[in-house]
């Protein structure tokens, strides 16, 4: 994807723009009629496939699970 400026923007759907330490926002299981999003940093991934159509499936740093939906920084 491409912003308005030509820069690569991260797609949490993408193994490789998905890293530990990184400010993201995921969708929790338990969130996921609503699309309540939850914002931390990544302490580890979880999803093994190098995308997933859903977003990657994280561990954030207070222990919640989720699958990134917007990536605010890669560290």
């Amino acid at each position: 994807m491409k912003n308005k400026n030509d820069e690569m923007e991260l797609d949490g759907r993408l193994l490789n723009h998905v890293k530990v330490g990184a400010y993201v926002e995921v969708v929790k299981k338990a969130d996921q009629a609503t699309g309540t999003l939850t914002d931390g940093v990544v302490k580890r991934i979880l999803t093994n496939s190098r995308k997933h159509p859903h977003g990657i499936k994280v561990m954030l740093d207070t222990g919640e699970v989720g699958r990134v939906k917007i990536i605010h920084d890669e560290n």
